[in-house]
């Protein structure tokens, strides 16, 4: 018998679901779904907690006289978000604020944070000023420096968490192993390790950040010494006295060199490619800041908006005149001067393309820390392993005890595209085969109701990524409301509209600097198309995303419930 999901009715408003909400008996079915344990919400409950709606049990064939198993409810909610991010608190907290509470948050860890909960290595903080890595509603006066660290980036998303009201709705231990398009209930069906849901909208918030890569070496697996990557960091390994060997030269790796390098006993850099370097203004925030930004909101909004500006000057240079890098070029050289008196050393950590092509880096310790005695770099990637020898491209070898991996994600391969299947069955990834596109970055044809938050060419070489957050959950909320207003179920960009944004994108891309600085990066595919920058400002990505546009979009209306017969007449009465 094929197993139906119970589905909030038509016209129902989230004012409802606010007054189930408030019921203990939600409380106690949300406290127990929280911990990952069997609900026991069956379809006469009346009333559901926050993000877990009406279950409906679903049967399965059992065998002449075995006990029946338990059944496994499936839920449904109006929309289920990937990840506990700042891309998926963030939408909570949108969802929560337009009165839409009917949500879960899947989280595959134990706690929220996205990349700031898994990028625990030593050194791991922002590169952008705090006060403008925040979300605009909810500032934080007691950021301790002017560029923070992992753990006080990772305490404010725990604390926007609980100050909005967000934690009721998060489901963690709770990996999406699958999300499908069904066409015939219009609606997503969502597989997890935690259980089944089933949603109206998907918004996926995974981020590109979340999934480490390392690379194929032949003979890693053999290594007898400790592997881990940036991201997976092991605490628990002493890397005191050892030889350790880090790939990768780029974000991460810069801050992790000039924190182990002082303990490890010998440090092997393996440089495929060098980055240009720039000096990290950074300081503490003085308590008379704190206590100013926390009395008079004023001030907090004025160096929010001095930040913002400063950074929205400098998108021409990246994005229309490439030569006005210049200057900044000659900073960056002489910063490598100052922080590296060996001239062959020196010439090895100069890059031989224009600055801002690759991801530009800042740190003050990072060149000291490369020209330290117990440090040396090698010009060269990393070609195999043989037992405890690392051998590089150019042929060289070196012992290590230890392999560090600061090389990076999946990122124009995001592996949450091989478990999104849309209309006719067809994968995220199959769509993307010759490379991610979007409509203005946010969803995508043949996957209705499906809304990315950090999709495809929504990244930045020089600004707050929450910018570009918010401005996506503006484009979400207003889908979603329109949807509700116009009364159709679903929406999927038209094919003319996602080429035409996508043509044009890549048409202003060419004359970037990530295209013409003569650099291969990680923002290029396969096919050496950028797929991951937004091309502008975040300014002109806000006015692009402030409103969805209807002409763009071919929806999926409701279908009228039909009239019951006599004989559903009586059985709806005696339920």
């Amino acid at each position: 018998m094929a197993s139906s999901t119970k589905r909030p009715r038509p016209g129902a408003s989230d004012r409802d679901s606010d007054a189930a909400d408030a019921t203990p008996e939600a409380a106690a079915a949300d406290a127990q779904d929280a911990t990952g344990a069997p609900a026991t919400t069956t379809a006469q409950d009346a009333t559901t907690a926050p993000g877990a709606t009406t279950a409906v049990t679903v049967p399965t064939a059992r065998s002449a006289g075995a006990a029946a198993p338990a059944p496994a409810p499936v839920r449904h909610v109006r929309v289920a978000v990937i990840g506990s991010g700042f891309g998926g608190i963030g939408a909570g907290v949108r969802l929560r604020r337009a009165g839409i509470t009917d949500f879960v948050i899947l989280e595959r860890a134990d706690s929220v944070g996205g990349t700031w909960r898994d990028n625990s290595y030593p050194g791991c903080a922002c590169d952008v000023p705090s006060h403008l890595y925040s979300f605009s509603f909810a500032p934080n006066p007691d950021w301790p420096r002017s560029f923070s660290g992992q753990p006080d980036i990772r305490a404010y998303l725990e604390k926007v968490t609980d100050v909005f009201g967000i934690r009721p709705h998060l489901r963690f231990n709770a990996e999406v192993t699958e999300a499908r398009w069904e066409a015939d209930h219009a609606c997503w069906r969502i597989t997890t390790t935690a259980g089944e849901w089933t949603a109206d909208a998907v918004v996926s918030a995974a981020g590109p950040l979340a999934d480490p890569q390392i690379p194929d070496l032949p003979g890693l697996d053999a290594f007898p010494g400790k592997v881990f990557h940036s991201s997976r960091w092991d605490h628990d390994y002493d890397l005191a006295g050892q030889r350790v060997a880090m790939v990768g030269t780029g974000a991460s790796a810069a801050q992790i060199i000039p924190s182990i390098q002082p303990r490890v006993g010998r440090l092997t850099v393996f440089q495929r490619t060098p980055a240009w370097v720039l000096p990290r203004r950074d300081r503490e925030i003085t308590e008379i800041e704190k206590w100013l930004h926390g009395r008079l909101p004023v001030t907090a909004k004025l160096r929010r908006g001095t930040l913002f500006a400063l950074r929205e000057l400098q998108v021409d240079a990246f994005v229309r005149r490439p030569g006005l890098l210049k200057v900044v070029q000659q900073l960056a050289e002489r910063h490598l001067a100052q922080g590296v008196a060996d001239p062959a050393l020196r010439a090895r950590l100069t890059p031989d393309y224009r600055i801002g092509c690759k991801r530009i880096l800042l740190s003050n310790t990072y060149y000291p820390a490369l020209a330290a005695a117990n440090t040396e770099v090698v010009a060269s990637g990393l070609r195999e392993v043989r037992g405890s020898t690392l051998v590089a491209a150019d042929g060289s070898e070196r012992e290590v005890d230890a392999i560090v991996f600061g090389t990076g994600f999946h990122v124009t391969d995001m592996p949450i595209g091989e478990r999104v299947f849309g209309v006719g069955g067809t994968s995220l990834a199959e769509e993307w085969k010759d490379g991610m596109e979007a409509l203005r970055g946010s969803t995508v044809r043949g996957f209705p109701n499906l809304f990315f938050v950090i999709g495809p060419n929504t990244g930045l070489g020089n600004s707050s990524m929450i910018l570009m957050i918010e401005s996506q959950l503006n484009y979400l909320i207003d889908a979603l409301t329109t949807l509700g207003s116009i009364g159709a179920t679903a929406m999927q960009p038209t094919e003319r509209a996602q080429r035409h944004w996508n043509l044009e994108l890549q048409h202003r891309m060419d004359r970037t600097v990530w295209t013409t600085g003569g650099c291969r990066s990680w923002y290029l595919d396969p096919n050496g198309r950028n797929t991951v920058l937004w091309p502008g400002s975040t300014t002109a990505f806000r006015r692009a995303t402030r409103k969805v546009d209807l002409a763009e979009y071919e929806l999926i209306m409701r279908a009228a419930p039909a009239a019951p017969g006599p004989a559903a007449a009586a059985e709806e009465a005696l339920v």
